[in-house]
């Protein structure tokens, strides 16, 4: 059996096919001119349809598509009423067109939902998807600390903390555009980081798993004005970062003694937040499969045949 998974984030085109055991992905990051932060939907939606066919091709090439049992795609950011953005649209629109001429079933999923199931088929913990656990949805735009539940042959996840305001992908976004770095910048700030020397830090109050990243931004642009140093202005904003998820970490931890805590989204893939955690015993992913993809839509496909 394959399942095949679509997925247009505001980030990212992705496209993948999944076997039960293996699988590929086929991704391509939406285009941003240099010192802009991210695309209108409008532009998101063009770069969608231009980058989706080519992708279709190169993946396809693999297989026949008279192998294809499912098709799956993300049709919204999260699982919960209101949940939109016209992006999406894309690979619906696709998906359903694919799943309608093989004669197979669609499988509508969330793009969080992917995450999660990304995260947890590449770390080798799908037992988890029917299982309680702790999971953060660290992207461009969402730092949320869900309580993840299993739903039927996918998974319920409600938002427990988290942030109260712009996401961590956001604050090291507007941190890049600060450095003149492209966007998005969290693998750029990461490489710079390694190069930091200082400790400086700037303690975000976290309160019952909550924190707020707007005032952080305001202390990573007054550090850069004081050190004029690329690196270390990387590296505190990192810090800064590290410091509110470990918080929240903890917290939850304390309020859902004994679940394991997995983490997903871009900003998962960050060396320096994984090493700041590595004493929480989190679940991680590889990195190209913490970052937006298919592959956990695919998953969920399949799961939904299989159950």
């Amino acid at each position: 059996m394959i399942s095949v998974g679509i997925d247009t984030s505001n980030y990212t085109t992705s496209i993948a096919y999944f076997d039960g055991d293996a699988g590929e992905n086929c991704s391509r990051l939406l285009p941003v001119k240099q010192g802009e932060l991210g695309l209108r939907q409008s532009d998101a939606v063009f770069s969608h349809m231009k980058s989706l066919p080519e992708l279709s091709g190169r993946l396809f090439s693999h297989f026949s598509g008279k192998d294809i049992d499912v098709v799956g795609v993300s049709t919204r950011p999260r699982a919960v009423e209101g949940s939109y953005m016209p992006c999406f649209l894309v690979g619906y629109s696709h998906a359903r067109m694919l799943a309608e001429a093989l004669k197979v079933p669609l499988v509508e999923v969330s793009h969080q939902q992917g995450h999660v199931a990304a995260a947890l088929w590449s770390s080798g913990h799908m037992e988890l998807m029917d299982q309680p656990h702790l999971a953060w949805h660290l992207s461009g735009g969402t730092t949320e600390l869900l309580l993840v539940e299993p739903e039927g042959t996918n998974v319920a996840c409600t938002k427990i903390g988290g942030t109260s305001d712009i996401s961590a992908g956001q604050l090291i976004d507007r941190t890049g555009q600060l450095l003149e770095l492209p966007f998005p910048s969290g693998k750029h700030l990461d490489q710079l980081s390694t190069e930091a020397t200082g400790k400086d830090v700037f303690r975000v109050k976290c309160d019952h798993m909550t924190f707020s990243l707007s005032g952080v931004q305001n202390k990573v642009q007054q550090f850069h004005a004081a050190h004029a140093d690329k690196a270390e202005t990387a590296a505190y904003a990192l810090r800064c970062v590290c410091t509110a998820v470990v918080a929240a970490t903890q917290q939850a931890q304390k309020a859902y003694p004994g679940l394991p805590v997995v983490f997903s989204g871009g900003v998962a893939s960050n060396r320096m937040l994984r090493q700041a955690v590595e004493h929480l015993e989190p679940v991680f992913s590889p990195p190209q499969f913490s970052t937006d993809n298919a592959m956990g839509v695919a998953v969920l496909a399949m799961r939904a045949m299989e159950g």
